[in-house]
């Protein structure tokens, strides 16, 4: 097996990470790095930090040059960064060294690195918005067309009350919703451009520093921290945390699904399902087993992220070489979690008859809190709850129905309309219909 499951011939249609999978490789992250140095030239030219001849040579350079990233091997084995490595390549293929001298002027490893990261996150994030918008947008159509479609209600495993398919889609999408309701504040404080030199005072900048940082963000159209963040993973890990709860809402929906999905219950009909390679019979949830396992797995990566949140010093090579080997990994899962719901949700079909079937053979205990309200209007409250509870033990003994154990019980009680689903949801209906009423309205 590949080293990632997103690199590898095998894997990767199952775990697909979508147009996510072009920033991360070697040559976008060269390349990023590539343009914050023609971006840093730039700036520092109109501040009079260097000659802006040079500096427009070089910000033309950076537009035209390709380096190998293959070039960069050796020196990242030596230096444990590639900057080093970047920078000498580049002022080699200028073939231009009155100009080339002034590339990197002032700046660390560090600066450009993270600097060109975040170029690309900010694709990414760019990306994420567009694939929650257009999932939300068929997880509102379902749970609207749905709304008023009775589904057994379940908590820890066991029937519990009426609610409806739509509500339970909306379940799933709310807190997508809320995901990409925060995509701003998270842009506005994670996207930073990082300029503060080699221990993050920013003294070779000539008394400066601030000028340039705030010109390098402009140019980049990257936020301005304000400081140096060298060894504050702050914006890094507030992306991270992002990615990772949508991947675990993500992940949630999948396995909801599974069990929706299963022999036992067989109250969905997936958009796609995967066979077996001896069991004919076999009609396996792949999607929603590939959510599960990608949440699993960014939530994970997560973890090791937070360790690392934590950089000794002004920097520290160990925290971001960790960053390094779970990062890129998390975003990749993350994306492909968002890749894997987009394709899964808009053929998902409820089977309206499986689902009402489970009311039928649950004999009446889905209703068996509204029986105990309507009992609570003839008893106290307790006492009604330790009459239906009585009732109901007797409905797992004898195997009627509670309906029918009621009327003999209770012949004074009103049952009308206690035992029907449409009628015990609550406000099931309405809420699917304001999740979708939510999403039209972004």
């Amino acid at each position: 097996m590949a080293g990632s499951v997103h690199d590898s011939a095998v894997y990767a249609r199952l775990f697909d990470a979508g147009e996510a999978g072009r920033l991360f490789t070697d040559s976008a992250e060269v390349r990023s790095m590539i343009i914050v140095e023609g971006a840093l030239a730039k700036a520092q030219g109109a501040l009079g930090m260097i000659p802006e001849v040079s500096a427009a040579f070089i910000q033309r350079a950076s537009l035209e040059i390709l380096i190998d990233p293959g070039a960069l091997t050796a020196g990242v084995a030596k230096n444990g960064v590639p900057v080093p490595s970047l920078v000498a390549e580049f002022r080699k293929e200028m073939q231009a060294p009155e100009h080339a001298q002034y590339v990197h002027w002032g700046a660390t490893s560090q600066d450009i690195a993270d600097t060109g990261q975040m170029l690309r996150l900010r694709q990414l994030l760019a990306l994420c918005e567009d694939g929650l918008k257009e999932l939300l947008g068929a997880l509102a159509k379902l749970a609207s067309d749905h709304a008023a479609l009775p589904m057994a209600g379940r908590t820890y495993g066991q029937f519990a009350t009426p609610v409806s398919f739509g509500s339970h889609v909306a379940a799933w999408g709310w807190p997508l919703l809320d995901l990409l309701k925060e995509l701003p504040a998270l842009r506005e404080s994670s996207l930073w451009v990082s300029l503060s030199g080699a221990a993050g005072t920013g003294a070779e900048f000539a008394g400066k520093g601030a000028e340039l940082r705030a010109a390098l963000a402009e140019g980049l159209g990257l936020r301005d921290p304000g400081r140096s963040w060298h060894a504050d993973r702050g914006p890094v890990l507030r992306i991270a945390a992002w990615l990772a709860r949508m991947a675990q809402c993500l992940g949630k929906m999948g396995d909801d699904l599974i069990l929706m999905a299963q022999s036992s219950a067989s109250e969905v009909k997936l958009s796609a399902s995967g066979g077996s390679s001896t069991m004919p019979q076999k009609q396996n949830p792949v999607q929603p087993s590939a959510l599960l396992a990608l949440a699993r797995q960014v939530m994970g990566l997560k973890a090791v992220m937070d360790g690392a949140g934590m950089p000794r010093q002004e920097r520290d090579g160990a925290a971001w070489f960790t960053e390094w080997l779970v990062f890129p990994q998390l975003c990749l899962s993350a994306a492909a979690a968002l890749t894997t719901a987009r394709a899964a949700v808009p053929g998902l079909t409820p089977k309206a008859e499986e689902m009402r079937a489970v009311f039928t053979e649950a004999r009446g205990l889905l209703h068996a809190e509204a029986l105990s309200f309507r009992l609570a209007g003839q008893m106290p409250r307790p006492e009604a709850q330790a009459k239906v509870k009585e009732l109901a033990q007797q409905v797992l003994a004898t195997g009627r129905p509670l309906g029918e154990l009621a009327a003999e019980a209770l012949p004074d009680l009103d049952l009308s309309g206690l035992f029907t689903p449409e009628e015990q949801m609550g406000d099931a209906p309405a809420n699917a219909r304001a999740f979708a009423a939510a999403v039209a309205a972004i």
